[in-house]
């Protein structure tokens, strides 16, 4: 039952020693007792060969350390075996009249819920937000199956759209790759359910970097095309230069620096001007002409171009301090940029700035990246 929590463990290449030590941070600061540190260590090798099941309480603290489900973490299996039963229809009634009472004023409360979420996200990272998030998700997508009529369904479909897509952000962030392509089919599924081209198309373009980071790059560069082409008019000039933008990037990934140029010339020239870098029709789409310099410098040092290191300069100086994981994207940008030029001591102290942002919100992508960089120097 508990062989998902050895897998985690890997993946984030910590020894047992270092999740008991983790264990204990946690229960400082959270104020919760645990074990001695010597029964930890008993604990943790029997949870992993089967030989103790995992309880409610340490189940709670390693879902916020890996930032991962109960079916990860358990490998199929949840603490409880609970499951959600409708018993005949007066069950069934009392959900659907439930779901009738959503009001508009409820979706905003939803809407406010993924904002909240993905503040904490951008400053603190993903694995702390697993429960929090697992449960947004659930009552989204309940609120979704019981809801009868179009004018009730589609507000919550599309409060289920951002959401998922944040949840699925969330999770590839944190290695969890599958979790990451099954929340972004969802997110689509309530773009097409809400009628919304923009959240649909963002979805898909995202639902590209699985496919990048799998090693599928012209797939990926097929999709995000794709993406542009669903989204077709409907498209704010934002997303279409956000879509651009991520085009150039996987073009880049997948060895076509033409293809690259070209997508970073179009993304510059739909970028709307001044410094705002949200967009008014899609709160979770962030850019403006300082994050599109990082975009642009990142493509370009994955190309070698020698432009990359002034464009990705640019970028650090006007970055947001609060976007921590982006930050630690950039640093890696520059390590990879310095790289090109043989610039290796330059590249070394930004890869170790990279490696503390990466740690500190526990992105199992970026430290994936840090190694591989790591092993180039």
């Amino acid at each position: 039952m508990s062989n998902g929590l050895r897998a985690l463990r890997t993946a984030r290449e910590w020894s047992q020693e270092r999740l008991v030590r983790e264990i204990e941070r946690y229960a400082h600061r959270h104020a919760i007792t645990v074990a001695s540190r010597a029964s930890l260590h008993v604990y943790i090798s029997e949870w992993e060969n089967d030989r103790r099941p995992i309880s409610g309480r340490y189940a709670r603290i390693l879902r916020s350390l890996f930032g991962a489900t109960d079916k990860e973490l358990f490998s199929g299996g949840s603490p409880s075996g609970e499951t959600i039963a409708v018993d005949g229809y007066d069950e069934l009634m009392t959900r659907v009249d439930s779901a009738r009472s959503v009001s508009l004023t409820m979706v905003k409360t939803f809407m406010d819920q993924t904002e909240l979420l993905r503040t904490v996200d951008r400053q603190m990272g993903a694995a702390s937000l697993i429960d929090q998030m697992t449960g947004h998700l659930a009552t989204l997508e309940d609120a979704l199956t019981f809801a009868v009529l179009p004018e009730t369904r589609r507000p919550v479909a599309l409060a289920l759209a951002g959401a998922a897509t944040l949840a699925a952000w969330q999770a590839l962030d944190s290695g969890a790759v599958e979790r990451a392509w099954r929340h972004y089919e969802l997110g689509k599924r309530a773009a097409k359910e809400a009628d919304e081209p923009m959240y649909y198309a963002h979805a898909t373009a995202e639902q590209a970097y699985v496919l990048s980071d799998a090693g599928r790059l012209t797939l990926a560069v097929d999709l995000v095309r794709d993406a542009q082409r669903v989204g077709g008019s409907k498209l704010s000039p934002r997303l279409r230069a956000w879509l651009y933008a991520a085009e150039a990037e996987l073009c880049a990934k997948a060895g076509l620096p033409g293809d690259c140029q070209l997508a970073l010339e179009k993304a510059a020239n739909h970028l709307p001007a001044g410094d705002e870098p949200r967009d008014p029709d899609m709160l979770s789409i962030f850019l403006n002409a300082g994050h599109l310099a990082r975009w642009r410098g990142n493509a370009l040092a994955l190309i070698g171009d020698s432009d990359a290191v002034d464009s990705l300069y640019e970028a650090l100086q006007t970055s947001d301090p609060t976007f921590i994981r982006a930050t630690a994207g950039l640093r890696c940008d520059l390590a990879q940029a310095h790289m090109a030029r043989g610039e290796y001591s330059q590249a070394s102290e930004h890869l170790g700035q990279a490696r503390l942002l990466a740690n500190r919100t526990g992105s199992v992508r970026h430290r994936r990246r840090i190694e591989q960089i790591t092993r180039e120097l």
